[in-house]
């Protein structure tokens, strides 16, 4: 019981932490737009089911802390309240609270008690006072404001799932709740209890009738069954809005209240009234209809009952909350099936066998159909993450107090939850970077004819096999001048050296280069980018910078869609293999050894009138030998152009398990990883994006022997 109990309280902490960033996004939604009454509701919502939620699994403090912040938002949804930055804040840092009340024990209960009198401050006088569930009483039954109210009658039947008790739900505490609305007579009906033999002591097969009579409206009466409706069966029908019922002393015939209620049909009143057979029955003999016609109407009946039944069960169940834990396990299986099933198809080729070729074809494309599926499994929007950055961006335009709207374009974007978990930090670093040295404080934007608000437009699309990420602020730019300058002062670069923009615009991303004037609490520009770029290549990602001066600049983010398995062109060079990723990969072409000699030092290969530069592979990673005398250049395309890659001999396609590697290798240049071939030996997975940047910068370097030993 103990386990159980454990597990439904993580269930809660896990559905908390969504419903509380479900609620800090509305918030910075309703701080842009005030009188937006579904983002009111929406923060409601929130705090009214983490409240109704949690008291279910014995959270008391987070339940009397959301209550208060409930009943201040019921209050703003009464228009009694205004929305004001004040309100905003406070609810914010309240979510903050929240947050840590569900992580930790202790440690938060003075901010609690002061954030508990800062929401009460906000309530005006004569206004209900948030003090707990006392009050909310009071403010219900309020004699003064029931008379104004217009008193309206309802009809409720509330059947919950079987399932309900279950998950810590207690149904009476909802018929309670109802109570607390106004006069109320609920009636429980047990025809659906089945026999002793047959009965789950888990399972509720009660249902209740309800009569409420309340001048809090419909929605009121929605709200308390918000956390359970999409589990159960709720019908509310109005009986009377006028508090009078009609002013007639009989009400409504037995036979006509049971019709309303849906619990019988009008015909079948009409038949036992008449004391007649079933309608199909009584047609027949009235010669009305022929029975094979009653039969195929009775036959379509069920049929269109069963379907909506099995419609509803599928749809009830088309969703499931699964630990992540378990699918990385599951993605760690597939990527060993990947080796194996390579192995399968090496072996049929050493072998020649017919037979067993086709095993193996039949194989990989099972293979390659779960490898997919469950890729697309671990898939999340990349919202997760933009959602975060409104936070910081408004946290930081009062901090810094400049005037600042974050833009966000392609949240739905979806890329592999590892990489999700993984771009937080660097994507928080760029915006707080184009927050505190990008754009401009107000009276300067001003001055130079720009709006007083500066606009961060943070968008992300699919590109092929990758994600595209740009943040992209209109604030000052990067000072050019100023980046070379300290690069040279620094030794980064030789004095007079000739660089382009583009190039010069990339030194931000060298270890300790930064052009801020003063140090400030968050970082300039340039101080470290580098570990910004550091953390984008782990995740075999390229970063590009643009800027223009007193326009704005422009940081590009390109993200493979998984960091798991990939789609790989399998290469020769010498004894050993590489594996380039085959989303970047154009073409393949030949290059006799004749030609290789470029023209003044440089090396460029002519394919098909195109001139493309390229770069051996043997030569940077100090392979020795002597190259075949025809070689093969694989052309890819990066960054909007085209490089060549020389190798040895292009083997074909290959599909490619990604394993990481260890400490030892951790810092070799132009290498994101190994893979393992259907042979048992090991290929490296080459990082293409990296080889390009180094070659944009002019900055070829041969890797110490060291780190290739093997060759």
């Amino acid at each position: 019981m103990s386990s159980s109990s454990d597990r439904h309280k993580e269930v809660f902490r896990e559905e908390a932490h969504e419903l509380l960033t479900e609620l800090e996004q509305s918030l910075l939604e309703l701080e842009n737009t005030p009188g937006d009454s579904e983002q009111i509701g929406r923060a409601f919502r929130a705090l009214h089911t983490i409240k109704g939620s949690g008291s279910m699994f014995g959270f008391d403090e987070v339940v009397a802390f959301a209550h208060e912040l409930e009943t201040v938002f019921d209050l703003v949804r009464n228009g009694e309240i205004p929305v004001t930055k004040e309100l905003i804040g406070i609810t914010l840092e309240s979510g903050d609270l929240l947050r840590r009340m569900l992580d930790s024990e202790t440690g938060w209960q003075e901010a609690v008690a002061s954030l508990v009198q800062r929401l009460r401050e906000l309530v005006p006088a004569g206004a209900p006072s948030p003090s707990g569930p006392a009050a909310k009483m009071k403010e219900q039954k309020d004699p003064e404001k029931d008379r104004d109210a217009p008193q309206v009658t309802y009809r409720i039947r509330f059947r919950p799932s079987l399932s309900i008790l279950s998950t810590g739900t207690d149904p009476l505490l909802l018929i309670d709740e109802l109570g607390q609305l106004g006069e109320c007579k609920a009636i429980v009906q047990t025809e659906a209890v089945p026999d002793i033999d047959s009965i789950d002591p888990e399972a509720c097969y009660l249902y209740w009738d309800i009569i409420l009579t309340t001048g809090k409206g419909m929605n009121a009466i929605r709200d308390v069954f918000i956390f359970v409706e999409g589990d159960s069966g709720l019908s509310i029908d109005i009986l009377d809005e006028k508090g009078s019922l009609g002013g007639e002393a009989n009400y409504k015939k037995l036979g006509e209240i049971l019709i309303e209620r849906g619990d019988l049909s009008r015909d079948d009143l009409e038949n036992i009234l008449r004391n007649t057979k079933r309608l199909g029955e009584t047609l027949v003999e009235a010669g009305l209809v022929g029975p094979g016609k009653v039969a195929s109407a009775l036959a379509e009946q069920q049929y269109m009952r069963e379907k909506r039944r099995t419609l509803k069960e599928a749809e009830a169940a088309s969703s499931i909350r699964v630990p992540s834990s378990r699918l990385d396990k599951l993605a760690d299986l597939i990527g060993e099936l990947v080796t194996m099933q390579a192995r399968l198809s090496q072996f049929s080729l050493v072998n020649n066998s017919p037979e067993l070729s086709a095993i193996a074809e039949g194989v990989e494309h099972l293979t390659e159909e779960l490898r997919d599926t469950i890729m697309n499994v671990r898939l999340v929007p990349i919202e997760t993450v933009f959602g975060k950055l409104r936070r910081i961006v408004r946290d930081l335009s009062n901090d810094l107090g400049k005037e600042v709207e974050l833009e966000i374009e392609g949240g739905e974007t979806e890329l592999d939850k590892s990489l999700i978990e993984k771009l937080g930090d660097p994507l928080v670093h760029l915006v707080r970077n184009s927050m505190d040295h990008g754009i401009e404080p107000p009276e300067v934007r001003e001055a130079c004819g720009k709006p007083r608000k500066g606009v961060i437009h943070l968008s992300a699309a699919h590109s092929g096999a990758n994600v595209l990420i740009r943040i992209v602020d209109d604030g000052k730019g990067l000072d050019a001048a100023a980046i070379k300058a300290k690069a040279i002062e620094k030794g980064l670069i030789p004095q007079g050296a000739e660089m382009t923009d583009r190039e010069v615009c990339q030194l931000i991303f060298a270890s300790g280069l930064s052009t801020a004037k003063e140090v400030t609490k968050v970082s300039g520009r340039g101080v470290g980018m580098d570990v910004v770029k550091k953390n984008i290549e782990s995740l075999r990602g390229t970063i590009e910078v643009e800027s223009w001066k007193g326009q704005g600049t422009d940081i590009t983010l390109r993200l493979p869609l998984t960091l798991a398995i990939i789609d790989g062109l399998l290469v020769k060079i010498g004894d050993g293999h590489f594996v380039i990723p085959l989303s970047i990969v154009g073409e393949c072409v030949e290059m006799a050894s004749a030609k290789k000699a470029g023209r003044n030092g440089r090396r460029i290969a002519n394919v098909r009138g195109e001139i493309v530069p390229y770069i051996s592979l043997r030569d940077l990673f100090a392979i020795s030998g002597a190259p075949p005398e025809t070689e093969q250049i694989v052309i890819i395309e990066t960054d909007g152009r085209k490089v060549g890659l020389l190798v040895d001999h292009v083997i074909g396609e290959n599909q490619t398990v990604i394993k990481t590697l260890g400490g030892t290798f951790r810092d070799i240049d132009w290498i994101s990883g190994a893979t393992i071939l259907g042979d048992g030996s090991v290929a490296l997975i080459v990082a293409a994006g990296q080889i390009v940047s180094g070659l944009n910068a002019k900055r070829w370097r041969r890797p110490p022997a060291r780190r290739n030993k093997k060759g």
